[in-house]
């Protein structure tokens, strides 16, 4: 490249340029300057060429147009024959040739092309960074896969036999002072002998559970399966154990939730250990199965308790069969796929007095399900679940044999909204599945009452549901809440329009909310400003520590809660 006229001591410059670069042995002489850089290892994991091990000699030479620079730059290739394009040396070269061209030097004289320089580090740790997690991720998952192999097929006597195998071949190095070889020999006989049992082990069977349609999470249920023999002789000594569909995420999510995790992470302090695993779906204990007689069928009861709402997804079903010295087990499985629905987990809520009044709603007869308060008479109709017994035209019910309640013209009622924040930068966060817990805990209360109740929520669009008094009921809503995921694609304000746009049909309005910013503040603010009463949930992480200002809810300290994840059932029992 050409230097520029005002280029006096370009090799002073050089060396400048490339001082704050990963140089080494840099050296000055008459011919110019040289220096290496770079590793073996970064020919597999950078596409930069920067990076790779190379020898750099740049030097000064003069012509007819003046004075010009030429880089050389000296490769170490470990695949032979693969040329490609040098792009990031030449863009490095482009840089240079911006810094020289730079009237001025020094502090104040940096130009783009050096602070690109100053940036390149950043991009060599966000490569290594991502390599390392990768690494991490694939390690997790033949760990994983390990841990729940051996889990599955070492009995208890099985894993101490394990564990002895593993110190005795340890203690076995010294063969000379220590006997511990002859302990390791006769382990590792018996663990081979109970392999080879297990090799022998065949049946044919069939399996039909029945599964309950919803169960909730934290709370143990059982459910039976029946377990068909379809061989010649008599099973005995066998043991059921069920198949989920792998828990484990993708990478993306894995990366996102470990991300998140180090967010919440202090430096240079002992963390707490996570008490709340994120891909564990279920815990499900082992069934021992009765002896089963030839093409006979028996029952068998299966404990399952729930760790993640959403659907519990079973993917086969395994029987178990120990081998002769009890230390290995023998599985045959079948495939058996099913599903249940798992609800939030809800906790018991004090009396508390929920904000707003009956308001008069535009085509309230037919939004309330004609079931109202005022004493127009309209007609008569069947009975609907939630229809307040003083209703029941009880005439009618003994000419007809069902029940049968009057409608009245109601357009005045309450109706509440439930707001549920779903915007977080932790999609597997403990507060946000508390959060739907509270969700949950207020949409079963108010449910009970003769009042409708909107929920307001943003997923992949904005959702408003309603629910009470006939219309839906509280099974539905958690149904609902059950599936509903992070939005991390929009903004909160999303979530504002909706609420705001809504405010002029409700009563009032609960906000559980994972947040005390700057956005919700005003959120809150706006609510009380169009005369929503308004009462705050604020789930926060386990071991926040510090106390939020109430901010727009200073003067109704009553009506504004901040909750911890895990503590949340002791605190909302505390509430007034």
């Amino acid at each position: 490249m050409d230097l520029p006229d005002h280029c006096v001591r370009p090799l002073d410059q050089v060396v400048e340029f490339y001082s704050r670069q990963r140089a080494r042995n840099l050296t000055v002489d008459a011919d110019g300057v040289r220096f290496s850089r770079g590793s073996l290892w970064a020919y597999f994991f950078f596409p930069n060429e920067r990076y790779q091990k190379q020898n750099v000699f740049i030097r000064v030479t003069t012509g007819h147009h003046g004075q010009s620079l030429i880089c050389e730059y000296r490769l170490f290739v470990l695949i032979l024959n693969l040329h490609l394009p040098p792009h990031y040396l030449q863009r490095e070269v482009q840089e240079l040739e911006a810094f020289m061209a730079a009237p001025e030097r020094g502090a104040g004289g940096m130009t783009s092309g050096s602070e690109n320089i100053r940036r390149e580090p950043d991009s060599i740790r966000h490569a290594a960074v991502n390599l390392s997690f990768k690494t991490a991720y694939r390690v997790y998952r033949v760990v994983s896969r390990l841990w729940n192999w051996t889990q599955r097929r070492f009995t208890r006597a099985g894993w101490m036999v394990l564990v002895s195998l593993f110190v005795t071949a340890i203690m076995s190095m010294d063969t000379e002072n220590m006997v511990a070889y002859q302990g390791f020999s006769l382990l590792l006989v018996l663990l081979l002998m109970a392999f080879v049992f297990s090799r022998f082990f065949r049946m044919k069977f069939s399996v039909v559970r029945l599964l309950p349609r919803f169960g909730t999470v934290g709370r143990p249920f059982t459910y039976r399966a029946l377990v068909r023999n379809f061989t010649a002789k008599t099973q005995s000594d066998l043991t059921l154990l069920e198949d989920l569909v792998d828990p484990r995420s993708s990478f993306p999510e894995w990366l996102s939730a470990q991300l998140a995790v180090e967010k919440t992470m202090r430096s240079l302090r002992l963390s707490q250990p996570q008490r709340f695993n994120p891909f564990k779906l279920a815990t499900l204990k082992d069934a021992l199965i009765p002896p089963i007689p030839p093409h006979q069928e028996v029952e068998v009861q299966i404990e399952v308790t729930p760790l993640r709402r959403g659907i519990l997804r079973f993917k086969g079903v395994t029987l178990a069969r120990t081998d002769p010295f009890g230390l290995f087990r023998a599985l045959a499985g079948i495939p058996a796929p099913q599903t249940t629905l798992i609800l939030p987990r809800r906790y018991p809520l004090p009396p508390i007095a929920l904000p707003g009044v009956m308001k008069y709603q535009e085509g309230g007869v037919a939004l309330a399900s004609n079931v109202g308060q005022s004493e127009e008479f309209v007609a008569l109709r069947d009975y609907r679940r939630g229809d307040p017994l003083r209703h029941i035209h009880w005439r009618s019910w003994a000419k007809t044999g069902k029940p049968i309640v009057k409608e009245f013209e109601d357009e005045f009622f309450v109706r509440h909204a439930l707001v549920l924040d779903t915007f977080s930068d932790q999609p597997l966060g403990e507060a946000f599945e508390e959060a739907v817990s509270v969700a949950a805990s207020f949409a079963c209360t108010l449910l009970t009452q003769e009042s409708l109740l909107d929920l307001l929520f943003v997923g992949a669009k904005a959702y408003c549901f309603t629910a009470g008094r006939g219309l839906a009921h509280a099974d539905q809503m958690l149904e609902i809440l059950a599936s509903v995921q992070v939005c991390s694609e929009k903004p909160f304000r999303t979530l504002e329009n909706l609420v705001l746009n809504h405010a002029g049909v409700v009563s009032g309005c609960i906000c559980v909310l994972l947040a005390w910013d700057e956005p919700r503040r005003n959120f809150v603010k706006k609510l009380k400003a169009v005369g929503i009463p308004v009462l705050v949930a604020i789930v926060v992480p386990p071991a926040s520590g510090q106390p939020l200002d109430p901010g727009p809810m200073r003067d109704e300290p009553e009506r504004f809660h901040v909750l911890e994840a895990g503590r949340i059932e002791e605190q909302l029992a505390g509430w007034k």
